[in-house]
C-alpha cells in the first residue's frame, strides 16, 4: 500500500471519529469536520462537492430506515455551518409531491444516522473515486500510455499506470517479447470498460496505431502537422513500413521521420525492441506509390489493373527474391500499405507469360465418357469428342506442319539472298556513300610492362586489371 493511499485512510478515519462526534452532540458540527472532508477530497482527488453529496445521500439512506420515516424527504448540509436538516413532503395518490416540504430532522437523528452513514459514506467514496478514474481515462482510445510491468503469466500482463492498472492480454503482445518485471513499457489504450471494480483499461503492443503515436511523440513535424503518416503496414515483432507526406515543399517527410543519422527513428526503434522500419514517401498516383512500396527492391514497371484491384510488378530477374521478401513480407506489407493486390514477376517470367499467352491454343474440355470411363475431348465447336490418342495424333501433326512451314520460310529468304547478281552494287555504293577505307599501318608494342606484355604460349596480349584474356 502507497504512502497516498494511507494519507487517505487516516483522513477517512478523521471523518468518522467526526460522525461518532456528531452522532454525540446532535445536528450541529464545527469546522473540523470541514476540514476533514476538504482533506479527505484532496488526497482521493475527489472534489468536496462530491463528498457532500455522498455524505448526504449516506444520511438519507440511514433517515429512510428508521421507524415512522417519510418516503419522500432528503438531507441538506449547510456548508458554513455544517448544519444537517431532513426535509420531506407528502405524496398524492399518483405519488406525486403535494404541498410545502417541511423539517422532519429526528431527535436522535445524529445517533442513528451516524452508525449508518460510515459505510455508506465509505461506499459512496469508492464509488466516486472508481468513476473519476474511469472519466480520467474514458476517451482516450488511441492514446500511449506508459506503465510499470507488475506482473506477468501466460494469459496477460498488468501495467501499473498509476493510479490504475492496465491489462495487455496476450493476444496484443508481440511474439517472442519477454517483458521483465519493474520495467517501463509504453502501450497503445485499446479499449476502456467500466467494470465494478473500476476502469479496465485493455492496451496493445501489437497495434499499428502505436507505431504511429510514437512518430508523432518523436518527430515534431508530425505533432505540427507539416508532415502526415498516411497509411501503415506492421507484423509485429518483424517490420513494419509507413508512408510519409509532407504539406510543405520544403520539408522532406522521409528525412523528417528518420532525423539526424537516424536520432528519430532509431529511438522508435528502441522502443518497439529492434523491430525494422521502413518509411517510404506516400503519392498519389497508384503504380508510382507500389514502386517506392516495394523499397528496398528495384523495380522496373509498374501495370494497374483497376478493375481487379491488382498492381502487376516486373522487376528485374535479380530482385526478385528481394522484391518478394523473406516469407513474402515484403510484398504482403507492400498490399498491405497501399491497399492493392500485389503480383510480382521478374522479366524472364514476364516473356514467358507473354510467349504462353501467344499460343493459340484449342477450345474444349475433357469430359469422361459414362460408358467406357476414359476420357475424351470435347471441342467447344461441337464435333465428334476425340480420344486421348486421337488428341495426341492431332497435336502432332499440327506441330509437324507448323515446323515445316517454317523450314519453307526460311528456305524461300535464302532463295531471295541468292537471287541477286553478283557485282551489282548496293544503293550505298551507287551513291557514293561508301566511306574510305584507311591504310591499315603496322604498330608497334612497347612490352616494357610484364602485365601488358603478350602471353608467350598463345601470343595474345593480357589485359591489365581484367583478369581475362582476348
Amino acid at each position: 500500500m502507497g504512502p497516498n493511499a494511507k494519507a487517505g485512510q487516516g483522513k477517512g478515519r478523521q471523518v468518522q471519529r467526526h460522525l461518532q462526534k456528531f452522532r454525540e452532540e446532535g445536528t450541529s458540527m464545527n469546522a473540523e469536520m470541514m476540514e476533514a472532508l476538504q482533506a479527505l477530497a484532496t488526497e482521493r482527488g475527489i472534489s468536496v462537492d462530491t463528498l457532500f453529496a455522498a455524505l448526504a445521500d449516506a444520511l438519507e439512506t440511514a433517515y429512510k430506515r428508521m421507524d415512522g420515516a417519510y418516503e419522500y424527504s432528503w438531507v441538506t448540509i449547510d456548508p458554513d455551518s455544517m448544519d444537517i436538516r431532513v426535509f420531506a413532503q407528502e405524496l398524492d395518490e399518483d405519488g406525486e409531491p403535494l404541498g410545502e416540504e417541511f423539517d422532519v430532522t429526528p431527535d436522535d437523528f445524529g445517533r442513528i444516522a451516524a452508525q449508518a452513514a460510515r459505510q455508506v459514506m465509505t461506499q459512496r467514496i469508492r464509488e466516486a473515486e472508481r468513476e473519476l478514474k474511469y472519466e480520467e481515462y474514458a476517451g482516450r482510445e488511441g492514446d500511449v500510455v506508459t506503465g510499470l510491468i507488475q506482473q506477468s503469466d501466460s494469459r496477460y500482463t498488468l501495467l501499473d499506470l498509476g493510479r490504475v492498472e492496465a491489462l495487455l492480454p496476450q493476444a496484443e503482445q508481440v511474439p517472442h517479447e519477454r517483458p521483465e518485471n519493474n520495467t517501463r513499457l509504453k502501450a497503445y489504450i485499446v479499449e476502456v470498460r467500466k467494470t465494478a471494480k473500476g476502469p479496465q483499461i485493455v492496451v496493445s503492443r501489437t497495434h499499428p496505431g502505436l507505431i504511429k503515436r510514437l512518430f508523432e511523440i518523436e518527430v515534431p513535424e508530425i505533432a505540427d502537422g507539416v508532415v502526415e503518416i498516411m497509411a501503415c503496414a506492421r507484423e509485429p515483432g518483424h517490420r513494419t513500413k509507413i508512408s510519409v507526406r509532407s504539406n510543405d515543399a520544403n520539408v522532406d517527410p522521409v528525412g523528417a521521420c528518420v532525423g539526424a543519422r537516424g536520432a528519430r527513428v532509431r529511438i522508435v526503434v528502441n522502443e518497439l525492441r529492434g523491430e525494422k522500419i521502413d518509411i517510404v514517401p506516400y503519392s498519389d498516383e497508384p503504380a508510382d506509390f507500389v514502386m517506392k512500396a516495394l523499397s528496398p527492391a528495384k523495380v522496373k514497371e509498374v501495370r494497374i489493373d483497376e478493375n481487379t484491384g491488382t498492381a502487376e510488378v516486373i522487376v528485374p530477374d535479380y530482385q526478385l527474391s528481394l522484391a518478394i521478401g523473406k516469407e513474402g513480407q515484403n510484398a504482403r506489407l507492400a498490399a498491405r500499405l497501399t491497399g492493392w493486390r500485389v503480383d510480382i514477376k521478374s522479366e524472364t517470367q514476364l516473356i514467358e507469360d507473354e510467349e504462353y499467352a501467344a499460343v493459340d491454343w484449342a477450345e474444349g474440355e475433357w469430359v469422361t465418357d459414362e460408358a467406357t470411363g476414359e476420357q475424351r475431348w470435347q471441342p467447344t465447336g461441337g464435333g465428334e469428342a476425340m480420344t486421348v490418342d486421337e488428341w495426341q495424333k492431332l497435336v502432332a501433326e499440327n506441330e509437324a506442319k507448323d515446323e515445316e512451314a517454317a523450314k519453307n520460310e526460311e528456305a524461300g529468304k535464302d532463295e531471295e539472298g541468292a537471287e541477286a547478281p553478283e557485282g551489282a552494287e548496293s544503293d550505298d555504293e551507287a551513291k557514293g556513300d561508301v566511306p574510305a577505307v584507311e591504310p591499315v599501318v603496322p604498330m608497334t608494342e612497347d612490352h616494357s610492362d610484364p602485365e601488358d606484355a603478350a602471353d608467350p604460349d598463345t601470343g595474345d596480349a593480357a589485359v591489365a586489371g581484367s583478369g581475362e584474356q582476348e
